[in-house]
């Protein structure tokens, strides 16, 4: 017979990426929220990439000062998402969450090397008892296994591993909600796959639900990006059944909300403990580096070099657009660079047929390339920018027409062959098919980690500049005079 109908409330966000200026209003929202259900639980999850390392706060405490705005929140979960799992250190994250965290971190698919076993602050699942009813929370994170293998994480198929164990929650718990960090395509397979899941909050894709979706019998739900909302989940349940009846959902934007005053003390102390820990200097530079997206400049030829040379290429390729600003005269710290490379983006080689190679080049020379808005895969400038090289000289006519105006393209010295491979120094971004398309075509492709190109650049900054060399032109116009 049916019995007592009791809610649970769920508060979510997710991929707010360090928009600490977002954070104090969160935490009004939430608290609010909780208020607003005197007689109901509350469970308040996030479902990843809360850190980015673009921000100071973030990495100059390697996401410590997250923690301690979840912390003061009053988050009861969180999910690593791949810009937790994939720009910090497993060290790093252990020091973060393991005697940091006041909320449990639940990731059923993030092992270690070589056994899969999952670190001892990890767990794959919690589940709460309310009412008399077991609700089963379930972490899962993003698919990149080849890129978590460098640090040490052996990843499990998400999908293949949520059934294993909604298979086994079934004996457990008597609903499941499973935190998911895999995007709205994957969870809607994760819905039509896999039977016995009540509700997938979801991440990573930055979409957003204003209301929940209905898939086969399970509900979706997201909240978007950059801490622009929090999400509201109410779960009904028949607590002698002991049975989910309803849900119902929204978002709510948080601009409104007053700004939490002790979370905007911890970020204000986060912020000057970071600043203060990357006040390093590295070098002290006795002439300027600039930086153009639109031609040829310094500061993009020294990374390109340091790109080439960290890897052992022969020859180096980034797009302009990485670099926010140049290197003033005088010393430069730590916090310099992160402010003018700010992207967690990493250096690779791969072998690349001259003739991609060249249409590349010959794309570095357009206006829709280089003033082309990415989104995502890590970039965090605001357009793409020219081509800086290392190791290639290209003689062009800038007045010739498109795809045309390339005259000779030389690899240290020699006429480029087009059926030749080159063994190229460049970024991960490329080989996801971002930007420069054809520099996706290469093969054997290794990538560097936990290594960022600020980290490359601080490298050649740190052993001396061959100031001739930086000064030398790699884009040579035909006609034009010094």
């Amino acid at each position: 017979m049916p019995g007592e109908r009791r809610k649970l409330i769920v508060l979510h966000t997710n991929d707010i990426h360090s928009h600490f200026e977002q954070m104090p209003k969160i935490a009004t929202a939430i608290r609010q929220l909780k208020q607003s259900h005197p007689l109901d639980p509350v469970i308040t999850v996030d479902i990843g990439d809360h850190m980015d390392r673009m921000r100071v706060e973030t990495d100059g405490t390697e996401g410590q000062a997250n923690v301690e705005v979840m912390n003061a929140t009053g988050y009861n979960l969180a999910v690593p998402g791949n810009n937790e799992g994939l720009t910090f250190t497993m060290q790093q994250l252990e020091a973060a969450y393991s005697s940091k965290a006041k909320f449990d971190v639940l990731a059923s698919n993030m092992g270690m090397m070589p056994s899969g076993r999952l670190p001892y602050w990890l767990k794959p699942y919690q589940i709460r008892d309310w009412f008399g009813v077991k609700v089963a929370f379930l972490g899962v994170t993003a698919y990149y296994p080849d890129f978590y293998q460098l640090l040490d994480w052996k990843l499990d198929d998400p999908l293949p591993n949520v059934a294993r164990w909604v298979e086994r929650l079934k004996e457990e718990a008597d609903s499941i909600i499973v935190l998911s960090h895999l995007g709205l395509t994957n969870d809607r397979r994760m819905a039509e796959q896999i039977s016995g899941i009540d509700l997938i909050l979801g991440a990573h894709t930055h979409h957003l639900l204003e209301e929940p979706l209905l898939v086969e019998n399970t509900y979706i739900g997201a909240a978007g990006k950059f801490g622009q909302y929090v999400g509201e989940m109410e779960l009904t349940y028949d607590t002698s059944l002991k049975k989910l009846e309803r849900v119902e959902g929204r978002v709510i934007e948080v601009d409104s909300y007053e700004e939490a005053g002790d979370v905007v003390e911890i970020i204000e102390r986060c912020r000057e403990q970071g600043k203060a820990y990357l006040s390093t200097t590295i070098t002290s530079l006795d002439r300027p580096l600039t930086i153009a997206w639109r031609q040829e400049s310094g500061l993009g030829n020294l990374l390109a070099s340091g790109v080439r040379r960290w890897v052992d290429a022969e020859v180096g390729i980034i797009n302009a657009g990485q670099l926010l600003g140049g290197l003033e005269e005088g010393p430069v710290t730590k916090l310099r660079l992160l402010q003018v490379c700010p992207s967690p983006i990493n250096p690779c080689k791969f072998w690349l047929r001259g003739d991609h190679l060249a249409l590349a080049l010959e794309q570095s020379l357009l206006d829709e390339f280089i003033d082309k808005e990415i989104r995502g895969f890590g970039f965090r400038g605001k357009v793409l920018g020219m081509l800086c090289l290392d190791g290639i000289d290209v003689d062009y006519d800038a007045a010739a027409p498109s795809y045309h105006k390339i005259r000779q393209i030389y690899i240290n010295g020699l006429p480029l062959e087009p059926e030749r491979h080159y063994l190229v120094g460049s970024l991960d971004m490329f080989t996801f098919g971002v930007g420069y398309l054809s520099l996706s075509k290469g093969t054997g492709t290794e990538y560097y980690l936990p290594e960022f190109l600020r980290e490359v650049l601080e490298h050649q900054l740190s052993i001396g500049i061959d100031w001739d060399s930086f000064s030398a032109s790699h884009w040579r116009e035909i006609g034009k005079k010094d």
